[in-house]
């Protein structure tokens, strides 16, 4: 039987609870989760390219060989093709993330037939959860340890420049 792969893509400024409940949840639908962190010119990340990926690295080594990070650049859809995806899982927190998923995942189906969008609602704890809000509670001086693992706390911690 062939390996079902999925590409589990974001920006990831930080990962945070929310999206490894998603990738957690995923890993029980596909035998190998790529997480893949978008290269993306137009934004301004808190953190690089590499620190997303080591954090990221950091935060799912619990989950073990059935998940691989890595970063990409150009299409969602290209991507998944390149590293073997039949899928891309995208989380969804609330009725304004669908309408925005659904636009992408219509446009990936038809850029991309064989390459299927599958949508996991968050769990009830993380539906506010967002990488933009955990950054500003803990710019503000919030405890965010329980939003993210102890290493992404911690790099938060050390980037804003706020007590442990």
């Amino acid at each position: 039987m062939k390996e079902r792969v999925a590409l589990y893509p974001g920006s990831f400024d930080p990962i945070t609870m929310g999206h490894l409940d998603i990738l957690e949840r995923a890993t029980a639908i596909f035998d190998r989760v790529v997480v893949s962190v978008l290269r993306n010119p137009g934004k301004q990340p808190l953190f690089s390219v590499e620190e997303r990926l080591e954090l990221i690295r950091e935060t799912v080594r619990p989950l073990g060989d059935q998940v691989q990070v890595d970063a990409f650049d150009g299409l969602t859809v290209a991507h998944a093709q390149q590293v073997g995806a039949i899928a891309i899982v995208r989380g969804l927190r609330a009725l304004s993330d669908f309408e925005t998923e659904f636009q992408m995942a219509l446009m990936n189906r038809r850029l991309q037939p064989d390459v299927h969008t599958v949508f996991l609602m968050t769990s009830a704890p993380n539906v506010f959860m967002s990488s933009a809000l955990v950054k500003e509670v803990c710019q503000l001086g919030g405890d965010v340890s329980e939003f993210v693992s102890p290493a992404v706390a911690e790099a938060l911690r050390r980037r804003l420049g706020k007590p442990g």
